[in-house]
Protein backbone atom coordinates (compact mmCIF):
# COMPACT_ATOMS: atom_id res chain seq x y z
CA UNK A 1 0.00 0.00 0.00
CA UNK A 2 1.16 3.37 -1.17
CA UNK A 3 1.90 6.03 1.66
CA UNK A 4 -0.59 8.99 0.50
CA UNK A 5 1.08 12.57 0.69
CA UNK A 6 -0.97 14.97 2.79
CA UNK A 7 -2.63 18.22 0.49
CA UNK A 8 -1.25 21.00 0.73
CA UNK A 9 -4.41 23.50 1.99
CA UNK A 10 -5.00 26.39 0.28
CA UNK A 11 -5.80 30.35 0.96
CA UNK A 12 -9.82 29.55 1.53
CA UNK A 13 -9.52 26.25 3.73
CA UNK A 14 -7.16 27.68 6.41
CA UNK A 15 -5.75 30.93 7.90
CA UNK A 16 -1.98 31.69 7.39
CA UNK A 17 -0.07 32.63 10.22
CA UNK A 18 1.54 35.72 9.90
CA UNK A 19 5.51 34.88 10.69
CA UNK A 20 6.59 38.87 10.72
CA UNK A 21 7.42 39.69 13.78
CA UNK A 22 7.22 43.57 13.39
CA UNK A 23 3.72 43.30 11.71
CA UNK A 24 1.88 41.35 14.54
CA UNK A 25 -0.48 42.77 17.34
CA UNK A 26 1.01 40.46 20.33
CA UNK A 27 1.21 41.56 23.87
CA UNK A 28 3.79 44.02 23.87
CA UNK A 29 2.77 45.35 20.39
CA UNK A 30 -0.61 45.81 20.41
CA UNK A 31 -0.23 49.98 21.68
CA UNK A 32 2.18 50.35 18.52
CA UNK A 33 -0.30 51.08 15.67
CA UNK A 34 1.40 53.69 13.54
CA UNK A 35 -0.46 55.46 10.38
CA UNK A 36 1.00 54.72 7.25
CA UNK A 37 1.99 58.10 6.15
CA UNK A 38 3.97 59.34 3.22
CA UNK A 39 7.18 61.33 4.71
CA UNK A 40 5.75 64.22 2.72
CA UNK A 41 2.82 64.45 4.51
CA UNK A 42 5.00 64.03 7.86
CA UNK A 43 7.07 66.79 6.76
CA UNK A 44 4.01 69.17 5.43
CA UNK A 45 1.98 68.57 8.83
CA UNK A 46 4.78 69.14 11.04
CA UNK A 47 7.61 70.62 9.46
CA UNK A 48 7.15 74.48 10.90
CA UNK A 49 7.20 72.62 14.73
CA UNK A 50 10.16 70.72 13.66
CA UNK A 51 11.82 73.72 12.37
CA UNK A 52 11.53 75.94 15.36
CA UNK A 53 12.35 73.53 17.56
CA UNK A 54 15.47 72.67 15.50
CA UNK A 55 16.77 76.78 15.07
CA UNK A 56 16.19 76.58 18.83
CA UNK A 57 18.46 73.79 19.92
CA UNK A 58 21.45 74.99 17.35
CA UNK A 59 21.08 78.55 19.54
CA UNK A 60 20.58 76.94 22.61
CA UNK A 61 22.28 73.36 22.79
CA UNK A 62 26.36 73.17 22.63
CA UNK A 63 25.99 69.69 21.54
CA UNK A 64 23.73 70.40 18.71
CA UNK A 65 25.38 73.71 17.84
CA UNK A 66 28.95 71.86 17.64
CA UNK A 67 27.27 68.86 15.33
CA UNK A 68 26.21 71.74 12.45
CA UNK A 69 29.56 73.26 12.50
CA UNK A 70 31.01 69.97 12.20
CA UNK A 71 28.45 68.43 9.61
CA UNK A 72 29.04 72.01 7.45
CA UNK A 73 32.47 71.88 7.88
CA UNK A 74 32.97 68.37 6.93
CA UNK A 75 30.55 68.88 3.96
CA UNK A 76 32.49 71.88 2.12
CA UNK A 77 35.64 72.78 4.09
CA UNK A 78 37.35 75.15 2.23
CA UNK A 79 35.07 75.04 -0.71
CA UNK A 80 34.44 72.75 -3.66
CA UNK A 81 35.85 74.16 -6.49
CA UNK A 82 35.35 73.28 -10.16
CA UNK A 83 38.16 72.04 -12.56
CA UNK A 84 36.90 72.58 -16.18
CA UNK A 85 38.29 70.21 -18.49
CA UNK A 86 39.28 72.30 -20.92
CA UNK A 87 42.24 70.83 -23.25
CA UNK A 88 43.35 74.26 -24.28
CA UNK A 89 46.08 75.52 -21.51
CA UNK A 90 45.38 79.14 -21.46
CA UNK A 91 41.49 79.28 -22.03
CA UNK A 92 41.34 76.98 -18.96
CA UNK A 93 43.96 79.35 -17.16
CA UNK A 94 41.34 82.14 -17.93
CA UNK A 95 38.39 80.54 -17.17
CA UNK A 96 39.86 79.64 -13.90
CA UNK A 97 41.01 83.39 -13.10
CA UNK A 98 37.78 84.55 -13.79
CA UNK A 99 35.84 82.32 -11.54
CA UNK A 100 38.03 83.18 -9.03
CA UNK A 101 37.17 86.33 -9.51
CA UNK A 102 33.56 85.96 -9.79
CA UNK A 103 33.80 83.86 -5.90
CA UNK A 104 34.26 87.06 -4.95
CA UNK A 105 31.02 89.12 -5.97
CA UNK A 106 28.65 85.53 -6.43
CA UNK A 107 26.93 87.05 -2.96
CA UNK A 108 23.61 88.96 -3.29
CA UNK A 109 24.53 90.62 -0.16
CA UNK A 110 28.17 90.97 -0.12
CA UNK A 111 28.99 89.28 3.10
CA UNK A 112 30.88 86.45 2.10
CA UNK A 113 31.66 84.71 -0.88
CA UNK A 114 30.39 81.31 -3.08
CA UNK A 115 32.77 79.35 -0.31
CA UNK A 116 31.09 80.54 2.07
CA UNK A 117 27.93 80.61 0.85
CA UNK A 118 28.64 76.16 0.36
CA UNK A 119 29.32 76.58 4.38
CA UNK A 120 25.87 78.39 5.12
CA UNK A 121 23.91 75.80 2.88
CA UNK A 122 25.62 73.42 4.36
CA UNK A 123 25.24 74.37 7.63
CA UNK A 124 21.34 75.03 6.38
CA UNK A 125 21.04 71.74 5.57
CA UNK A 126 21.77 70.23 8.68
CA UNK A 127 19.66 72.71 10.97
CA UNK A 128 16.82 72.50 8.06
CA UNK A 129 17.11 70.25 5.85
CA UNK A 130 17.09 72.27 3.00
CA UNK A 131 18.54 75.51 1.72
CA UNK A 132 17.08 77.53 -1.32
CA UNK A 133 19.48 79.29 -3.43
CA UNK A 134 17.96 81.82 -6.19
CA UNK A 135 19.96 82.80 -8.97
CA UNK A 136 19.66 86.69 -9.73
CA UNK A 137 20.28 87.86 -13.07
CA UNK A 138 22.17 91.06 -13.09
CA UNK A 139 22.76 93.74 -16.10
CA UNK A 140 25.89 93.51 -17.59
CA UNK A 141 26.63 97.46 -16.92
CA UNK A 142 26.77 95.87 -13.31
CA UNK A 143 30.63 95.64 -13.11
CA UNK A 144 30.76 92.11 -12.39
CA UNK A 145 32.60 89.28 -13.99
CA UNK A 146 29.79 86.91 -14.54
CA UNK A 147 26.10 89.28 -14.63
CA UNK A 148 24.93 86.81 -12.16
CA UNK A 149 24.74 86.42 -8.26
CA UNK A 150 23.61 84.27 -5.70
CA UNK A 151 20.67 85.06 -2.74
CA UNK A 152 20.58 82.18 -0.46
CA UNK A 153 16.72 81.80 1.41
CA UNK A 154 15.87 79.90 4.62
CA UNK A 155 13.28 76.94 4.72
CA UNK A 156 10.77 78.93 6.40
CA UNK A 157 10.62 81.80 3.16
CA UNK A 158 8.52 78.73 1.69
CA UNK A 159 5.63 77.91 3.30
CA UNK A 160 4.02 74.69 3.70
CA UNK A 161 1.06 75.44 1.78
CA UNK A 162 -1.12 72.68 -0.78
CA UNK A 163 -3.78 73.44 -3.28
CA UNK A 164 -5.02 73.40 -6.82
CA UNK A 165 -4.22 76.22 -8.78
CA UNK A 166 -6.56 77.82 -11.07
CA UNK A 167 -4.01 76.91 -14.18
CA UNK A 168 -4.59 73.52 -13.56
CA UNK A 169 -1.71 72.84 -12.21
CA UNK A 170 -0.93 71.86 -7.56
CA UNK A 171 0.59 73.57 -5.33
CA UNK A 172 2.62 70.77 -2.96
CA UNK A 173 4.58 72.06 -0.21
CA UNK A 174 4.75 76.06 -1.82
CA UNK A 175 6.33 74.24 -4.91
CA UNK A 176 4.30 74.35 -7.99
CA UNK A 177 4.50 71.40 -10.22
CA UNK A 178 2.67 70.91 -13.29
CA UNK A 179 0.46 67.62 -14.25
CA UNK A 180 3.07 64.97 -15.47
CA UNK A 181 5.18 66.02 -12.11
CA UNK A 182 7.73 68.51 -13.25
CA UNK A 183 8.21 71.84 -10.90
CA UNK A 184 7.39 74.81 -12.59
CA UNK A 185 7.68 77.78 -10.04
CA UNK A 186 8.11 78.68 -5.92
CA UNK A 187 6.07 80.32 -4.37
CA UNK A 188 8.29 81.90 -1.91
CA UNK A 189 6.93 84.73 1.09
CA UNK A 190 8.44 88.00 -0.12
CA UNK A 191 9.89 88.59 3.10
CA UNK A 192 11.14 86.48 5.98
CA UNK A 193 8.23 85.52 8.47
CA UNK A 194 9.62 85.34 11.19
CA UNK A 195 12.32 88.96 11.11
CA UNK A 196 10.55 91.40 13.32
CA UNK A 197 13.48 93.75 12.32
CA UNK A 198 11.78 93.80 8.67
CA UNK A 199 8.43 95.31 8.96
CA UNK A 200 7.25 95.05 5.57
CA UNK A 201 4.12 93.78 5.06
CA UNK A 202 5.25 90.16 4.05
CA UNK A 203 3.71 89.11 0.52
CA UNK A 204 4.04 86.28 -2.33
CA UNK A 205 6.94 85.62 -4.77
CA UNK A 206 6.74 83.68 -7.13
CA UNK A 207 10.01 82.43 -8.95
CA UNK A 208 10.92 80.39 -11.92
CA UNK A 209 12.17 77.10 -11.04
CA UNK A 210 15.27 77.12 -13.81
CA UNK A 211 16.09 80.34 -10.95
CA UNK A 212 15.91 77.94 -7.81
CA UNK A 213 18.45 75.59 -6.63
CA UNK A 214 16.79 73.61 -3.86
CA UNK A 215 19.18 71.62 -2.07
CA UNK A 216 18.14 68.85 0.46
CA UNK A 217 18.76 65.54 0.57
CA UNK A 218 16.02 62.89 -0.35
CA UNK A 219 15.21 60.15 2.02
CA UNK A 220 11.98 58.44 0.02
CA UNK A 221 11.69 58.77 -4.05
CA UNK A 222 8.97 61.64 -4.58
CA UNK A 223 10.08 63.61 -1.48
CA UNK A 224 9.49 67.74 -2.15
CA UNK A 225 11.10 68.87 1.31
CA UNK A 226 13.85 68.06 3.11
CA UNK A 227 14.25 67.04 6.68
CA UNK A 228 16.03 68.46 9.23
CA UNK A 229 18.83 65.95 10.39
CA UNK A 230 18.50 66.92 14.13
CA UNK A 231 15.03 65.34 13.87
CA UNK A 232 15.79 61.77 15.05
CA UNK A 233 17.92 62.94 18.04
CA UNK A 234 15.82 65.93 18.59
CA UNK A 235 13.65 64.31 22.10
CA UNK A 236 16.79 62.80 23.49
CA UNK A 237 19.29 66.11 23.10
CA UNK A 238 15.96 67.99 24.77
CA UNK A 239 15.08 66.48 27.68
CA UNK A 240 18.82 65.63 28.49
CA UNK A 241 19.68 68.84 28.35
CA UNK A 242 16.68 69.47 31.07
CA UNK A 243 18.06 66.84 33.01
CA UNK A 244 21.48 68.46 32.97
CA UNK A 245 19.90 71.60 34.14
CA UNK A 246 18.19 70.50 36.58
CA UNK A 247 21.14 68.45 37.61
CA UNK A 248 23.34 72.00 38.41
CA UNK A 249 20.00 73.71 39.80
CA UNK A 250 19.75 70.86 42.54
CA UNK A 251 23.85 70.83 43.23
CA UNK A 252 23.63 75.02 43.28
CA UNK A 253 20.49 74.59 45.51
CA UNK A 254 22.01 72.22 47.99
CA UNK A 255 25.95 74.02 47.86
CA UNK A 256 23.58 76.91 49.72
CA UNK A 257 22.79 75.30 52.70
CA UNK A 258 26.43 74.58 54.56
CA UNK A 259 24.80 73.67 57.89
CA UNK A 260 22.13 73.91 60.51
CA UNK A 261 22.22 74.94 64.08
CA UNK A 262 20.14 72.24 66.37
CA UNK A 263 19.18 73.79 69.83
CA UNK A 264 16.94 72.46 72.55
CA UNK A 265 13.12 73.49 72.79
CA UNK A 266 12.73 76.75 74.45
CA UNK A 267 16.53 78.13 74.03
CA UNK A 268 17.42 81.20 72.65
CA UNK A 269 20.05 80.37 70.11
CA UNK A 270 20.59 83.78 68.15
CA UNK A 271 20.97 86.11 70.65
CA UNK A 272 23.88 88.09 69.01
CA UNK A 273 23.42 87.05 65.58
CA UNK A 274 21.79 89.11 62.62
CA UNK A 275 18.51 87.73 61.10
CA UNK A 276 19.35 84.34 63.08
CA UNK A 277 22.61 83.60 60.93
CA UNK A 278 25.54 82.29 61.89
CA UNK A 279 28.98 84.11 60.22
CA UNK A 280 31.12 81.38 57.90
CA UNK A 281 34.71 82.35 57.24
CA UNK A 282 38.27 80.66 56.68
CA UNK A 283 39.45 78.93 59.64
CA UNK A 284 36.61 80.57 62.15
CA UNK A 285 35.99 78.87 65.38
CA UNK A 286 32.42 79.73 66.60
CA UNK A 287 31.40 79.35 70.03
CA UNK A 288 27.51 78.13 70.46
CA UNK A 289 25.16 78.80 73.95
CA UNK A 290 24.62 75.97 75.18
CA UNK A 291 22.13 73.33 73.75
CA UNK A 292 23.20 74.14 70.19
CA UNK A 293 24.31 72.02 67.92
CA UNK A 294 25.91 72.05 64.19
CA UNK A 295 24.77 69.81 61.96
CA UNK A 296 26.66 70.35 58.19
CA UNK A 297 24.57 70.05 55.44
CA UNK A 298 25.41 66.47 52.94
CA UNK A 299 23.84 66.88 49.31
CA UNK A 300 23.32 63.81 47.78
CA UNK A 301 25.48 63.29 44.87
CA UNK A 302 24.57 62.81 40.98
CA UNK A 303 25.82 59.17 41.52
CA UNK A 304 28.06 57.01 39.52
CA UNK A 305 26.08 56.22 36.81
CA UNK A 306 25.72 59.79 35.89
CA UNK A 307 28.57 60.14 33.46
CA UNK A 308 28.06 56.99 32.04
CA UNK A 309 23.88 57.52 31.59
CA UNK A 310 24.86 60.74 30.14
CA UNK A 311 27.76 59.56 27.38
CA UNK A 312 25.30 56.64 26.70
CA UNK A 313 22.28 58.96 25.41
CA UNK A 314 25.03 61.30 23.25
CA UNK A 315 26.11 58.39 21.72
CA UNK A 316 22.27 57.73 20.55
CA UNK A 317 21.91 61.06 19.56
CA UNK A 318 25.12 61.23 17.49
CA UNK A 319 24.14 57.87 15.77
CA UNK A 320 20.81 59.54 15.18
CA UNK A 321 22.45 62.50 13.43
CA UNK A 322 25.06 60.22 11.79
CA UNK A 323 28.05 62.17 13.19
CA UNK A 324 30.83 60.44 14.81
CA UNK A 325 30.49 61.01 18.77
CA UNK A 326 33.84 62.89 19.89
CA UNK A 327 32.81 65.22 16.90
CA UNK A 328 29.41 65.83 18.41
CA UNK A 329 30.90 66.13 22.01
CA UNK A 330 35.23 66.82 21.70
CA UNK A 331 35.10 63.62 24.10
CA UNK A 332 38.42 61.33 22.48
CA UNK A 333 39.15 60.06 26.22
CA UNK A 334 38.24 56.52 24.91
CA UNK A 335 39.24 56.87 21.20
CA UNK A 336 42.39 55.88 19.55
CA UNK A 337 44.47 55.87 16.13
CA UNK A 338 42.36 52.68 15.34
CA UNK A 339 38.86 53.61 16.20
CA UNK A 340 39.31 57.28 15.29
CA UNK A 341 39.86 56.08 11.36
CA UNK A 342 37.43 53.46 11.70
CA UNK A 343 34.60 55.91 12.30
CA UNK A 344 36.24 58.81 10.47
CA UNK A 345 35.91 55.99 6.92
CA UNK A 346 32.29 55.35 7.35
CA UNK A 347 31.67 59.06 8.19
CA UNK A 348 33.28 60.45 5.25
CA UNK A 349 31.88 58.21 2.77
CA UNK A 350 28.43 59.42 3.84
CA UNK A 351 29.75 63.09 3.16
CA UNK A 352 31.18 61.87 -0.01
CA UNK A 353 27.83 60.74 -1.07
CA UNK A 354 26.19 64.03 0.08
CA UNK A 355 28.90 66.28 -1.30
CA UNK A 356 27.86 64.83 -4.93
CA UNK A 357 24.40 64.34 -4.76
CA UNK A 358 23.62 67.47 -3.35
CA UNK A 359 26.04 70.20 -3.18
CA UNK A 360 27.72 69.65 -6.64
CA UNK A 361 24.73 68.00 -8.38
CA UNK A 362 22.08 70.38 -6.87
CA UNK A 363 24.13 73.88 -6.59
CA UNK A 364 27.58 73.82 -8.01
CA UNK A 365 26.48 72.40 -11.14
CA UNK A 366 23.65 75.28 -11.99
CA UNK A 367 26.02 77.66 -10.47
CA UNK A 368 28.94 76.81 -12.82
CA UNK A 369 26.73 76.71 -15.76
CA UNK A 370 25.09 80.36 -15.64
CA UNK A 371 28.95 81.48 -14.55
CA UNK A 372 30.05 80.36 -17.74
CA UNK A 373 27.01 81.46 -19.46
CA UNK A 374 27.62 84.98 -18.22
CA UNK A 375 31.34 85.52 -19.22
CA UNK A 376 30.48 84.18 -22.90
CA UNK A 377 27.15 86.90 -22.86
CA UNK A 378 29.81 89.36 -21.60
CA UNK A 379 32.36 88.53 -24.61
CA UNK A 380 34.95 87.45 -22.07
CA UNK A 381 35.74 84.18 -24.00
CA UNK A 382 36.55 84.47 -27.64
CA UNK A 383 35.15 81.48 -28.75
CA UNK A 384 32.55 80.10 -30.95
CA UNK A 385 29.23 78.48 -29.52
CA UNK A 386 30.30 74.95 -30.23
CA UNK A 387 33.47 75.20 -28.87
CA UNK A 388 31.88 76.71 -26.11
CA UNK A 389 28.89 74.23 -25.41
CA UNK A 390 32.43 71.82 -25.49
CA UNK A 391 34.10 73.48 -22.47
CA UNK A 392 31.36 73.15 -19.95
CA UNK A 393 32.47 69.95 -18.60
CA UNK A 394 33.88 70.26 -15.43
CA UNK A 395 35.07 68.21 -12.08
CA UNK A 396 34.26 69.52 -9.13
CA UNK A 397 36.75 69.30 -6.24
CA UNK A 398 35.95 68.65 -2.65
CA UNK A 399 38.24 69.57 -0.08
CA UNK A 400 40.75 67.04 1.47
CA UNK A 401 40.45 64.74 4.51
CA UNK A 402 43.54 65.28 6.87
CA UNK A 403 44.07 62.06 8.64
CA UNK A 404 45.97 61.44 11.87
CA UNK A 405 49.21 59.86 10.36
CA UNK A 406 49.54 61.45 6.84
CA UNK A 407 52.75 59.71 6.10
CA UNK A 408 50.94 56.74 5.79
CA UNK A 409 47.85 57.75 3.43
CA UNK A 410 50.82 59.05 1.21
CA UNK A 411 52.76 55.79 1.17
CA UNK A 412 49.61 54.08 -0.19
CA UNK A 413 48.68 56.62 -2.32
CA UNK A 414 52.37 56.41 -4.48
CA UNK A 415 51.76 52.77 -4.24
CA UNK A 416 48.66 52.89 -5.60
CA UNK A 417 49.64 55.13 -8.22
CA UNK A 418 53.08 52.97 -9.02
CA UNK A 419 50.69 49.59 -9.35
CA UNK A 420 48.53 51.50 -11.83
CA UNK A 421 45.76 51.38 -8.86
CA UNK A 422 44.90 55.18 -9.55
CA UNK A 423 46.19 57.93 -11.19
CA UNK A 424 48.09 61.57 -10.17
CA UNK A 425 44.52 63.04 -10.65
CA UNK A 426 42.77 60.99 -8.57
CA UNK A 427 45.00 61.49 -5.44
CA UNK A 428 46.23 65.24 -6.33
CA UNK A 429 41.88 65.63 -6.54
CA UNK A 430 41.24 63.97 -2.84
CA UNK A 431 43.85 66.66 -1.76
CA UNK A 432 41.33 69.26 -2.55
CA UNK A 433 43.43 71.02 -5.89
CA UNK A 434 43.61 70.72 -9.12
CA UNK A 435 46.72 68.48 -10.87
CA UNK A 436 46.72 71.28 -13.59
CA UNK A 437 47.11 73.97 -11.51
CA UNK A 438 49.44 71.81 -9.59
CA UNK A 439 51.59 71.19 -12.10
CA UNK A 440 51.83 74.43 -13.84
CA UNK A 441 53.39 75.44 -9.94
CA UNK A 442 55.87 72.55 -9.72
CA UNK A 443 57.41 73.35 -13.26
CA UNK A 444 57.58 77.03 -12.08
CA UNK A 445 58.75 76.15 -9.26
CA UNK A 446 61.54 73.78 -10.92
CA UNK A 447 62.52 76.57 -13.31
CA UNK A 448 62.53 79.14 -11.08
CA UNK A 449 65.07 77.00 -8.69
CA UNK A 450 67.26 76.06 -11.87
CA UNK A 451 67.41 79.97 -13.18
CA UNK A 452 68.82 81.01 -9.63
CA UNK A 453 71.26 78.04 -9.44
CA UNK A 454 68.96 76.31 -6.12
CA UNK A 455 69.70 72.64 -5.68
CA UNK A 456 67.92 71.05 -2.99
CA UNK A 457 68.87 68.19 -0.43
CA UNK A 458 66.99 64.72 -0.14
CA UNK A 459 64.86 66.11 2.21
CA UNK A 460 63.62 69.03 -0.29
CA UNK A 461 60.40 69.24 -1.82
CA UNK A 462 61.74 69.17 -4.79
CA UNK A 463 63.21 65.07 -4.59
CA UNK A 464 59.37 64.75 -5.12
CA UNK A 465 59.74 64.92 -9.06
CA UNK A 466 62.37 62.46 -9.18
CA UNK A 467 59.56 59.28 -8.26
CA UNK A 468 57.36 60.93 -11.10
CA UNK A 469 58.83 58.77 -14.16
CA UNK A 470 58.79 55.66 -11.69
CA UNK A 471 55.29 56.17 -11.46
Amino acid sequence: MSEQKPALLTQPQRKIKNRLDGSVSARRLRSWRPVLENLNSMISNGGLALLARAREMVVNNGYVANAAEAFSSSMVGDGIKPSPLIEDDELRKLVNRLFLEWTWQSDSEGITDLYGQQAMIGREMFVAGECFARIRKRFTGDGLVSPVQIQLLQSEMLPYETVDLPNGNRLRSGIEFDKIGRRVSYHFYSHHPGDITDRATIGRTIVPADEICHIYKPLDAGQVRGLSEIAPAMIKLFLLDQYDDAELDRKKTAAMFAGFVTSEPGDDVFDDEEDGLLPLEPGLLQQLNPGQNIVFSEPADVGSNYEAFQRRVLLAASAAMRIPYHMVTGDVSDANYSSLRASLVDYRRRIGQLQYSTIIHQFMRPVWGVFLEGIYLNGKLNVTQEEFDRIKAANFIPPKWDWVDPLKDISAAILEMKHGITSRRKVVESKGSDIEEIDSEVAADLKRAEDLGIQFGDSGAMQLTINLNEV
